[in-house]
């Protein structure tokens, strides 16, 4: 069996990646080939370093060279207040922000009947597990604006509750800056849901 192009093999792996369609994937594989070896090599360790040095947090799931992370490990943070994404991208994108100086729980997915995600493929039983110790008040849940995330959302509000604990969720609406006439319809119900006194 002959030997498989290693550049049809790259660009094949690339447009595994997500949001990486096949011209992308062409695009980055012509422009491995073409930047110095030590470049190229620096990715391809970066990639291996992640694979082996990365892992999950056995408190809240974050991702990082560390178990416990930095985040549960900080001692500056507010121990009485947990925020609930869904991915380590989302919790990311929360810390970015700077305004947010608690927890997190980091479910690892969402509810989706429909591919086969239910609870148990989730980490809620951990997040219960964590309410029970009695130092957390409140939970932020900060599922995505999906009819996933909003269905994963109720589910764990009915898990949080009963337990005593203050639910709350991320506001939603309208972003800075935009307009109601470029906005879809799931923002604007959101907005007016969501709207406060003024």
């Amino acid at each position: 069996m002959p030997e498989k192009d290693p550049l049809a093999v790259l660009i094949e792996a690339l447009a595994g990646l997500p949001g990486v369609g096949t011209k992308t994937a062409e695009r980055m594989a012509f422009h491995l080939m073409m930047v110095p070896a030590e470049e190229a090599m620096r990715l391809a360790y970066a990639i291996r370093d992640v694979k082996e040095k990365v892992r999950h947090c056995t408190i809240c799931f974050n991702i990082g060279p560390a178990d416990p992370c930095a985040i549960c490990r900080d001692p500056r943070r507010d121990r009485s207040t947990l925020c609930v994404v869904e991915q380590p991208g989302d919790l990311w994108a929360i810390e970015r922000t700077a305004q947010y100086r608690g927890l997190y729980h980091v479910l690892l997915g969402r509810l989706a009947p429909l591919d086969g995600v239910g609870p148990d493929r989730l980490t809620s039983a951990k997040l219960a597990e964590r309410l029970r110790a009695g130092e957390i008040r409140e939970v932020i849940l900060a599922t995505n604006p999906t009819s996933e995330g909003d269905a994963t959302a109720v589910y764990l509000q009915r898990l949080v509750q009963p337990l005593g604990v203050r639910v709350t969720r991320l506001a939603r609406g309208l972003p800075a800056g935009s307009t109601l006439e470029y906005a879809n319809r799931a923002v604007v119900t959101d907005a007016l849901q969501g709207r406060r006194e003024f």
